[in-house]
Formats: C-alpha cells, sequence, structure tokens
C-alpha cells in the first residue's frame, strides 16, 4: 500500500491524503489564526414543523442506504425515491423515536432503510412526503477503485465549513468520521445546528461516524446515560456486522475488497469485552484473498508524539493492537488530537513491515484550535506531523 500526500491551497490551507499504496510523501506546514467562535445553523425561515431537516445517510449492508432526519412536528417515516428527479416509484416505511436531555426534547428522528439499490447510481428521494425538498445521493461503485474521505474533530466553525467547502469539490463515495461530530458538549440544539450544516454532504453521500469523547454528555445524576445524542441521531449499521452496539461496528465497500473497522474508543475494549470478543470475530471471517484492504478508524490515536492527549490511546492500542496485527490492518486513522501527524508501519511501539501505517487526521475545524507542541526528538517511525487543518482522502 502506498501513500502519498498533496496539499491544496484553500483558506485555510486543507492538506489531503491519497491512500494508494504504502508510503507517504512529505508537505509542508501551515499554523492557522486562534480558535473561531462557533457557528449555529438556523431552521430555515420558510420551513414548518413537518419540513425535514438534518438529513443524513449511512450503508446498510451491501445495497441499502439507511435515511435519517428529523421533523419538529409528527409526520410519517416514509422515504420515497428513484432515478429520475421528481418520479419516486419505491418507498419504504421505518420509525421514530426521540429523546429528553435535561430540558431540551428532541424532534421527532427518522429512521427509514431504502433498498435494494443499484451499485453507482443517482437516486433521488424525499422524506415524510413533504414534497417541498428533494434529495439525490450516489450509491458507492460496486468495483475498486472507490474513493473516501476520512475527516476527524469537525466542530461547526468557520474552519469547518471550508473543510466542507473542499470535501464538498471532491470526487468521493463515503465519509468516514472518527470520532467528535458537532461539539455540542451538552447543549442539545447544537445539535441540530450541526445536522443543518452537515445536511448538504451528508445527505448525498454515506457519512459512517464512530464516536468521540465529546459525545460522551454523560452528568451525573442527571443525565447517567452516555452517548444519548449520538446514539440516537447517528444510528449506524451494528447489527449487520455483529455487533451489539453502535458505538463499534463494520462494513464492507465494493463488494468486499475493502472492509472498514469502525472502533469505540469509549467502549470497554478489554480482551474479555464484548468489543473485544466481537473484533476477534469480526478479523477471523476477513478472507483476506477476498478483501486486500482492511481500515480501522478509531478516535483516540494510538500512536502520538504530540503533547496533546499524549498517552490517551495506550490502553486500547495495549489491547487491541495485537488481533489488528495478526490480521495484517493496513492503517489506522484517529483524530482526538487536533493536528497531523503520520507514522510509518509499526507496531508494539517498533518499526514493522507488518505493521499498519497510522493517522492523526484529528481537525475537521472545530473550535478549540490546534495542538502545536510535538514532542522532540519524534520517534524513529513517526513520517511527520504539523498543527495543521487536514482531511484524508483514500482510493483504492
Amino acid at each position: 500500500m502506498m501513500i502519498s500526500m498533496a496539499t491544496l491551497r484553500f483558506p485555510p490551507i486543507v492538506l489531503v491524503l491519497s491512500l494508494v499504496l504504502s508510503s507517504f510523501s512529505p508537505s509542508h506546514s501551515y499554523e492557522r489564526p486562534e480558535p473561531r467562535e462557533t457557528l449555529f445553523v438556523a431552521l430555515d425561515a420558510d420551513a414548518d414543523g413537518a419540513t425535514p431537516q438534518q438529513v443524513h445517510i449511512s450503508l446498510v449492508g451491501a445495497d441499502k442506504m439507511r435515511v435519517t432526519w428529523i421533523t419538529d412536528d409528527d409526520a410519517p417515516s416514509v422515504v420515497e425515491y428513484g432515478t429520475s428527479s421528481g418520479q419516486y416509484p419505491f418507498s419504504a416505511t421505518g420509525s421514530a423515536s426521540s429523546y429528553s436531555y435535561v430540558l431540551y426534547r428532541s424532534g421527532h428522528i427518522h429512521d427509514v432503510v431504502i433498498g435494494p439499490l443499484n451499485p453507482d447510481t443517482v437516486y433521488y428521494y424525499r422524506c415524510s412526503s413533504n414534497p417541498s425538498r428533494e434529495f439525490s445521493f450516489k450509491t458507492p461503485p460496486a468495483n475498486l477503485p472507490i474513493e473516501l474521505v476520512i475527516v476527524g474533530d469537525l466542530g461547526q466553525t468557520g474552519w469547518t465549513n471550508t473543510t466542507l467547502q473542499h470535501v464538498a469539490g471532491a470526487a468521493y463515495d463515503v465519509l468516514l468520521l472518527p470520532g467528535d461530530l458537532s461539539y455540542a458538549d451538552l447543549y442539545q440544539p447544537l445539535w441540530d445546528s450541526f445536522g443543518r450544516l452537515v445536511e448538504p454532504l451528508a445527505s448525498a453521500r454515506p457519512w459512517m461516524v464512530t464516536e468521540g469523547n465529546h459525545e460522551i454528555e454523560k452528568i451525573p445524576l442527571l443525565e447517567p446515560r452516555s452517548f444519548k445524542a449520538y446514539n440516537a441521531r447517528w444510528p449506524m449499521p451494528f447489527a449487520p456486522s455483529s455487533s451489539d452496539s453502535n458505538l463499534y461496528y463494520s462494513f464492507d465497500l465494493a463488494q468486499g475488497s475493502a472492509h472498514v473497522l469502525m472502533l469505540g474508543s469509549y467502549a470497554d475494549f478489554a480482551p474479555a469485552s464484548p468489543q473485544y470478543q466481537w473484533l476477534q470475530a469480526d478479523l477471523a471471517r476477513i478472507d483476506r484473498a477476498r478483501t486486500p484492504w482492511v481500515l480501522a478508524l478509531v478516535h483516540a490515536p494510538w500512536y502520538n508524539s504530540n503533547e496533546a492527549h499524549k498517552g490517551e490511546g495506550e490502553a486500547m492500542r495495549s489491547a487491541l493492537e495485537p488481533l489488528l496485527y495478526a490480521a495484517r490492518v493496513d492503517a489506522v486513522f484517529a483524530g482526538h488530537v487536533h493536528a497531523y501527524e503520520r507514522f510509518a508501519r509499526v507496531y508494539n511501539n517498533t518499526a514493522d513491515p507488518c505493521g499498519a501505517v497510522h493517522v492523526t487526521i484529528g481537525d475537521g475545524g472545530n473550535r478549540e484550535g490546534l495542538a502545536s507542541d510535538f514532542a522532540e526528538p519524534a520517534p524513529g517511525y513517526r513520517s511527520s506531523g504539523r498543527p495543521a487543518s487536514a482531511t484524508a482522502g483514500c482510493r483504492w
């Protein structure tokens, strides 16, 4: 697997990584300004309580798509769809739920799975039979090549907008997000704002996400259940991969040519834990003759020479890295640290040609700014690192 990196100039500069084979080429650094304020995206003035909002999609199996959206008022949980604009010969019905958080009450969160769908095809759809808004998406191709975008710690600032504009200009099939989505941090209306902010992209290509620390949102006595908003708003296809939790799952791309592991940094990963046992079984099912590429995402990086969050991924690495090494996982992407850092193939803190390439891509635009303090001297297996706003693009 060769990995190369090029730098594109946007305001601010965004680093783009192309994952192709096995090594990265260097790029220059960029220091951006002080953190910006959090944006708040309000509902359109002409929308009413039945207007679908915060629409996003995610993959379910080989030929289905989950459509998730919110309405303020009660509305049918139905998606109508077809391959021509304005014509919807197919429909599917799902369910709706809501949640409360202290004094906040969410809207009606609709969850509908549609399909079977043809690969590499544009579908037009509308939600809740509402004629005011038509959306469209393109399904991933059935075979390689396939294009992925990876961005962590997205947040909702002016920098986030720049990242999203850059992503919108890319020819990609699936977006992967290794945690820290909205940075709502207990203030639930920011989840609604985030859903509206990302809707133009998240309704048009599948977004596959895993949790970060900013999704925990646990308040002793008042809100003892972690990940309440995240699990309600961003349901992922954990059941098809035999996972018992929305916090970790896996899925295939291109008829199994690529396998993606979405691991939970904040779910138990000890050897006797459900996540550990699930991962062990999931990796055992992979036929590398049929699946040449295996990619993993975590939130807290397992290798990190930045002073920010130093050592926070070590316990998870110690527990799960032997499983990934035995399965010859090709690359591990992480967020959490608000910088870009890349490690050559490594295992157990030692350069190893059979280990995975590790990339931290943890600053998609969040309000906290960049982590610029890297330890020196750097480990010998570290390829490069810089405080930079970044996304990653993978092409197999």
